[in-house]
């Protein structure tokens, strides 16, 4: 093999990397297993330990435990549990603002117009609203709209559309930006562990939200869905305030000796970080109590801790800021800031300060600490009688980062004409003290007024990163952006389902390793099949150090597409052995053979890996949350599928064939020594016959489709879904009879078992899916837990109206392309149309045949068979996996077509078929072994994906052999018949 000294190089580094990466899950579960033996049993205290050395290096001399917890292989929602949102801004609202609220008839018609026609349409929302205004307005410019102050820099009334369109979409594209960084903000404050937020690229406003291990899902939403409220206040210096502090922690002595104080649980909710017990505060006092990193007797520390909190209960907690200077009132650790918020909203503490007092927490951790533990509060001044902040940040036109006359970062602000006048008068009256800038209810800046500001324009200065400042000048322009984030999408799964998916994903996973290790054993020898297993494991290892690179979640759905990748990762394994038998009954040696075999197999091994990562690809832009994860393990699985089976096994065999070992390999074992071997059958002869009986079937699919139809899931109809258990057996049709007249007449409301314990249903409807409020989600659960007593709610989803239209189009098309694709390289790397047409019409039929089942059986079989996202991710991998069968034949042909011009064509594609009949049948088998084992042992959620898949494998391949050949056996035919008339 050539090179083979770089595929050693390569694997060594590759095993290096993923050690590396993958190591910071080992020290993790490490440190875990040390906190649960520490804890006992308690959560809280468990995760009390883990903060208290969450900044100690402990990994490589440099990594923290908090930075090895961020680089672990995190768990997905569906293993750990947790919430999962889209969220949606309305770019309609956008325009709206953008055009200052114009009242033009033809104006809010067209924003109608393309908010209905978005429902059903590919395009974006502002292509849409373009058309829709040219046609309701022709010949109305667009700057008439958008030539507003807000935009004054961006559009003029001599803007062309065009320039017009592209300020717009960049306008846009801030806006969600803004409510990107608001939303990333707000999570941060909320402690979740490995949270994930990201825009959807292909759905212009759509923002995607994973937060693990969330048992709130009802304070997420209220956190989520808040609309952005930015205000700027007056301030107190903080000298003003301090003394009042000694009567506060008096006061608060007092109220603890008498009775104990309890945390208010609403203050959590601002707590602004996730929290760590160790803190290295600014002051002496701060330092002393704080836990030393490290520390061997805990429990003693701890006691210590708590003794200075019952005689200091707010300064042990609490530090001054003893210059005065500025509204900086103190500091504080981020785990005691819900105690401040409590101490500080007690009635007799309430009663001790000034009445204009207000306190609000900074957004982010302080400069000068490095290990971003401790936050700082500000004292607020309220000056208007309603309470309301002195001026609000609707009247902000534009923001943005720049520098300033001595090159020092700055934000600039200008604001509208009545913000002007009220942003001059506020800062005349507070030149020398702070005024602060409040999104959210938290701090963001609060820069010191040096003079009066007219004129609406102002310069913002702060010792700014230009991280920070282009932050800040975000936060600035949400305020004229009245556009806020509505939830489209949601998915709670408890953490009691998630438990039993990840030991059903295990045992799957163990199964199937274990089956394709005694299935290659068994079919090709104990040497030959125990270096494709250890490839196999080595696809494994290394697939999971690229996801860990990535900081990829894992997901029941990755795990699926692990498992699937092993199957289909063999194919690559028995395309080489099958061609090496045949080498090695052609009289040549072990070494020779096994050469010619590697190199005859790799354009087929290469084709059929290349079209799987197409319909990945595909499959990738298509899907959101589960499904991209499925896409992204799919893909890469691949990629390391073809590195190991090609060029690592080889590297194995040259090892020990150059010394002089394992040159009498034969390729079988005893058990498959006549197997499938010089066959003859009359493929191409039966094709009428099979014709027949594919028409006969399709037609069967489409009446079925007139008359059942398909169990179209809320991932299509819009609607909820929940996962109830019982404490005792409850069928689906006695839960149905118990809540069916519970939601209306013109309700739907369908109830199906999961599972066989007969424990657990799945109840969905549509009642209320036009309503967006938490009211209908609350009826909902309400109605389950009343009227069905003796459960509980394990898991819950939602789709709205225009989520379910969107991915309905978006899996239409996933699948057209698909095929498109398929038949494009076909053409493309075959260079005969032939080959094109028979993959399609082979693709064609396997789709067509899957979902004719699926219709015909739906509440026939005892599982889910809806037509859900996860389903249309099955077809686009059978697509992937059938293109694979198909390609190593018609590669087969192509060679035989080389070798053999005048043979006749129809024996041609039958000695293509037979040569190429072992490996079919290998290869479905083997991945039929991997798709029982995830139909038997795996979790509910992933039945369906499972027998779509095994449906797919049987099917897949039987149009290879009886639809895709013969079809393109006829086209050769016709084009033989063409050319000869030319000629």
């Amino acid at each position: 093999m050539q090179n083979k000294g770089l595929v050693k190089v390569f694997s060594v580094l590759l095993v290096l990397v993923c050690l590396f990466y993958l190591s910071f899950s080992f020290v993790t579960r490490h440190y875990e297993n040390e906190a649960a033996e520490y804890a006992k049993g308690d959560p809280k205290l468990e995760e009390e330990y883990l903060d208290s050395i969450s900044s100690k290096k402990v990994w490589l001399w440099n990594y923290t435990l908090k930075q090895c917890r961020e680089m672990e292989i995190g768990l997905g929602l569906d293993l750990k549990g947790g919430m999962n949102v889209i969220m949606e801004v309305s770019v309609g609202d956008i325009l709206k603002s953008l055009a200052d609220q114009n009242q033009s008839e033809a104006f809010n018609k067209a924003i109608a117009n393309a908010q209905k026609a978005k429902e059903n349409s590919q395009s974006d929302f502002i292509t849409l609203f373009v058309q829709e205004y040219k046609k309701l307005a022709p010949g109305k410019r667009l700057s008439e709209l958008f030539a507003t102050q807000q935009m004054r820099d961006k559009v003029s009334q001599n803007s062309s559309d065009a320039d017009v369109e592209k300020a717009l979409r960049a306008e846009t594209k801030a806006a969600i930006d803004n409510s990107y960084n608001i939303l990333r903000t707000r999570i941060d404050r909320f402690g979740v562990v490995q949270p994930n937020i990201q825009t959807l690229e292909n759905s212009m406003g759509r923002i995607m939200v994973e937060l693990p291990g969330i048992k709130e899902p009802e304070r997420v939403r209220r956190l989520l869905q808040g609309a952005a409220n930015l205000e700027f206040w007056e301030t107190f210096d903080a000298k003003a305030i301090l003394p009042y502090l000694q009567g506060v922690e008096n006061t608060i002595r007092a109220m603890q000796d008498g009775k104990s104080v309890t945390i208010d649980s609403t203050a959590v909710a601002e707590v602004p970080a996730a929290v760590d017990t160790t803190v290295q505060a600014k002051s002496d006092l701060a330092s002393m109590l704080t836990a030393k990193e490290g520390a061997k007797d805990q429990k003693t520390q701890q006691a210590e801790y708590e003794k200075a909190k019952k005689e200091h209960p707010l300064f042990s907690i609490f530090q001054p800021n003893q210059s005065g200077q500025s509204a900086l009132l103190g500091y504080a650790a981020a785990k005691d800031t819900a105690q401040i918020n409590t101490y500080f909203a007690m009635p007799e503490v309430v009663s001790q300060l000034p009445r204009e007092l207000r306190l609000k927490w900074g957004v982010k951790p302080a400069q000068f600490d490095p290990t971003g533990k401790i936050f700082e509060l500000y004292a607020i001044k309220c000056t208007s009688r309603s309470g309301k902040a002195a001026l609000e940040g609707d009247v902000v036109v534009d923001a943005r980062a720049e520098f300033d006359e001595h090159q020092r970062q700055v934000v600039g602000m200008t604001m509208n004409s009545e913000g002007a006048r009220l942003w001059a008068q506020l800062t005349k009256n507070n030149v020398g003290h702070s005024i602060a800038i409040v999104l959210d209810n938290f701090v963001y800046s609060a820069p010191n007024v040096n003079n009066e500001i007219t004129g609406g324009r102002s310069s913002i200065s702060g010792n700014f990163t230009p991280e920070e400042a282009k932050d800040l000048a975000n936060v600035l322009k949400t305020g004229k952006m009245p556009a806020p984030a509505h939830i489209v999408q949601e998915d709670v799964i408890g953490p009691s389902l998630g438990q039993e998916s990840i030991n059903a994903g295990i045992i799957s996973f163990i199964v199937a390793i274990i089956l394709l290790m005694l299935f290659m054993c068994g079919m090709y020898g104990f040497v030959p099949g125990m270096v494709a297993n250890v490839a196999l494991l080595f696809n494994m290892f290394f697939t999971l150090g690229v996801l860990a690179s990535f900081q990829a979640a894992l997901t029941l759905s990755g795990i699926a597409g692990m498992v699937l990748v092993l199957g289909i990762a063999v194919d690559a394994n028995v395309l080489i052995y099958e061609r090496t038998r045949e080498e090695l009954r052609a009289g040549k040696g072990t070494r020779q053979a096994l050469m010619d075999g590697y190199k005859n197999a790799f354009s087929a091994i290469f084709d059929s890996n290349l079209s799987s990562i197409i319909t990945g690809v595909i499959l990738f832009n298509f899907g959101t949350g589960p499904i991209l994860g499925f896409a992204t393990t799919l893909i890469i699985g691949i990629l390391i599928s073809f590195f190991t089976a090609v060029f690592m096994t080889r590297a194995f065999y040259d090892h020990f064939m150059a010394k002089d070992k394992w040159l009498n390999l034969t390729f079988y074992s005893p058990l498959s020594k006549k197997y499938i071997v010089d066959t003859h059958f009359n493929f191409i002869g039966i094709t009428k016959k099979a014709f027949n009986i594919l028409a006969i079937l399709s037609v069967l699919s489409l009446v079925s489709f007139g008359i059942r139809g398909l169990s179209q899931s809320i991932d299509f109809t819009g609607g909820r879904n929940y996962v109830v258990e019982f404490d005792q057996p409850a069928s689906p049709e006695s839960v149905r009879a118990t809540i069916g007249d519970k939601f209306g007449e013109q309700t739907s409301v369908t109830v199906i078992a999961l599972g066989t314990d007969g424990k657990k249903v799945r109840i969905s409807t549509n009642y209320g899916i036009e309503a967006s409020s938490q009211a209908v989600d609350h009826e909902i659960e309400n109605i389950l837990m009343k009227n069905l007593p003796g459960s509980h709610i394990l898991s819950s989803q939602k789709v709205g109206p225009s989520m379910a239209n969107d991915i309905k189009i978006g899996a239409i098309w996933a699948v057209v392309f698909s095929l498109i694709a398929i038949g494009l390289y076909m053409m493309l790397r075959f260079k005969n149309i032939a080959f094109s047409v028979g993959s399609v019409a082979g693709l064609a039929a396997d789709t067509l045949l899957i979902f004719g089942v699926y219709s015909a059986c739906w509440g026939i079989l005892p599982f889910s068979m809806e037509i859900d996202q996860t389903f249309i991710a099955a077809i686009l991998t059978i697509i992937g996996y059938s293109m694979n069968d198909k390609i190593v034949i018609f590669d087969r042909v192509r060679e035989f077509l080389k070798l053999y011009p005048s043979r006749d064509r129809k024996q041609l594609f039958n000695d293509s078929l037979n040569t190429t009949l072992a490996r079919t049948i290998n290869t479905g088998g083997s991945t039929l072994l991997v798709l029982l084992a995830i139909f038997f042992l795996g979790a509910e959620s992933i039945r369906s994906f499972s027998f779509a898949m095994i449906l797919g494998v049987i099917i897949s391949t039987l149009s290879s052999l009886y639809v895709s050949s013969p079809v393109a056996y006829l086209m050769m035919k016709r084009q033989i018949k063409k050319q000869a008339k030319k000629s």
